[in-house]
């Protein structure tokens, strides 16, 4: 979920037991026009479920998949596990989260994680939300989500499992924070260490709107850790400060980590409104820093200004778009150390649409250079997502809509593009198309034509694996599907 002002009722904790969730086969499919793009999103494990409506104007969508992310395994990049949400709410999260498995990077299998009562064994929640994975030095999978509740509870939890046996199946369920009205927990991410094994960080914001109304909203950033391959989670406490400021929040939580130093990086939105909660008054990204694998942090530094704007159909500005906006992408070069953060900002269309923007750091972070495009001039691109390879060729994935033809209101024609940047240096740049041009407004609506929040790009070994959600059109109980793809840098 996104939440960027309090939210009203919500969602709930889960059992600590012991996930079981069979492996059931899903053969993927070569995406037409999409070149090495594969489908790991085959049927639809909850589709008697019938638990979740919020009220009478609930709609759920079958068989779509969306906001998904990936993990390889460091010691073969061939193990793969991706997670996507199944079933989209239009009033928020899913009937649950679900995963794909592979051993060859090409044919996957169906795993269903257990964070809502849609799944087999799953957690005590209505739906789920915000799938992340990452696979630990050791090959361990560790995956988290968010459980809420609508009706039954004001619930909001933080979720963890641990798979052993690539994403086939899933144990250790944790409940690593739970709360109820009036605080509300968001935008959960997490980073396995990838020096430290059994190490893993999970990082969300927490929502504090007591009491209900305007000037009362504060959202730190928190933070829990697994020292144990995650079978216990510390107790969660606040690393990230929102100080004196009134209605301010932190979002996008993420932990990036250099290999050479074992030096923690979490970037995140700050973001202050209005004394109404009305509107933004002022947003930037910034980071925080641990030398000490996450036991103490440093002040935050300001990384760059957030100039995104609404995300919107410039064809029909009524139609609201849902995309990656407030959510930072970063990465850092596993031989350089230098940083670098992807993210939408209007700064190169002067405030009319958001473009992919890239800034980057050599020292650490404590310095940041100027706003650079990466996507191309005069068309909205959104969702970015990057990572560094072995050899320093900076890679980034979005979509935009170069395809849209002026007057078209009917259709809004997208696709995700690669580009890399050779030691991020942009007269290098390369760019290719990796999946079919298809239409966005065939989406679930959820607060926008909905493809998820963000979408996922890891580096793997010479190359980058992306994993991204596109559309089908005339496809009622399949609007979206999940796929994913391996490419070579240069």
């Amino acid at each position: 979920m996104r939440v960027v002002l309090p939210l009203t009722a919500v969602t709930g904790a889960a059992l600590l037991l012991v996930a079981f969730t069979g492996a059931t086969p899903a053969a993927a499919d070569r995406n037409p026009d999409g070149g090495a793009l594969v489908r790991v999103s085959e049927g639809d494990p909850y589709a008697n479920c019938t638990i979740g409506a919020r009220s009478p104007d609930s709609v759920v969508y079958p068989g779509t998949e969306v906001e998904p992310y990936l993990a390889v395994d460091p010691r073969d990049p061939q193990r793969v596990v991706t997670v996507f949400q199944q079933d989209r709410w239009n009033d928020g999260a899913a009937r649950g989260l679900a995963a794909s498995w592979s051993e060859d990077g090409r044919t996957f299998h169906r795993s269903t994680l257990p964070f809502s009562l849609c799944a087999p064994g799953g957690a005590d929640f209505e739906r789920a939300s915000d799938p992340w994975v990452s696979t630990g030095p050791d090959g361990t999978v560790y995956a988290s989500g968010e459980g809420v509740d609508f009706t039954k509870s004001t619930r909001s939890a933080l979720l963890a499992v641990t798979s052993r046996d690539g994403g086939r199946t899933w144990r250790n369920l944790t409940t690593t924070h739970v709360d109820e009205q009036p605080f509300f927990n968001d935008k959960p991410s997490l980073t396995a260490d990838p020096i430290r094994e059994g190490t893993a960080y999970q990082v969300w914001d927490r929502l504090d709107n007591d009491p209900p109304g305007p000037s009362s909203l504060d959202g730190p950033g928190y933070i829990s850790i697994t020292r144990d391959g995650g079978r216990t989670w510390s107790k969660a406490r606040p690393f990230v400060e929102t100080g004196s400021v009134p209605n301010t929040q932190t979002i996008g939580h993420l932990i990036v980590v250099d290999r050479r130093t074992g030096t923690l990086y979490d970037f995140y939105d700050r973001i202050t409104a209005s004394p109404d909660l009305g509107t933004v008054v002022e947003a930037r990204y910034e980071m925080v820093t641990s030398t000490d694998s996450g036991e103490t942090w440093s002040a935050p530094v300001v990384v760059a200004r957030d100039t995104s704007v609404p995300e919107v159909d410039p064809n029909d500005p009524a139609k609201p778009l849902r995309s990656a906006a407030t959510l930072p992408s970063p990465a850092v070069d596993p031989k350089t150390g230098a940083l670098y953060m992807a993210y939408e900002g209007s700064d190169f269309s002067g405030g009319a649409f958001d473009s992919v923007q890239l800034v980057r750091s050599t020292d650490g972070g404590r310095t940041w250079g100027n706003p650079e495009l990466i996507s191309p001039e005069g068309v909205p691109a959104f969702s970015p997502s990057i990572a560094v390879d072995e050899r320093g060729t900076v890679a980034l994935t979005y979509n935009d809509l170069r395809h849209l033809e002026p007057g078209d209101t009917t259709t809004l024609p997208t696709a995700w593009q690669l580009t890399t940047l050779p030691h991020g240096d942009l007269e290098h740049r390369t760019e290719r198309r990796i999946s079919r041009v298809f239409d966005w407004l065939e989406a679930p609506f959820a607060g926008g034509y909905f493809l998820g929040d963000y979408q996922g790009l890891v580096a793997d070994g010479k190359g980058v694996r992306a994993v991204v959600t596109e559309t089908h059109s005339d496809a009622p109980r399949s609007r979206t599907d999940v796929y994913t793809g391996r490419f070579r840098t240069k």
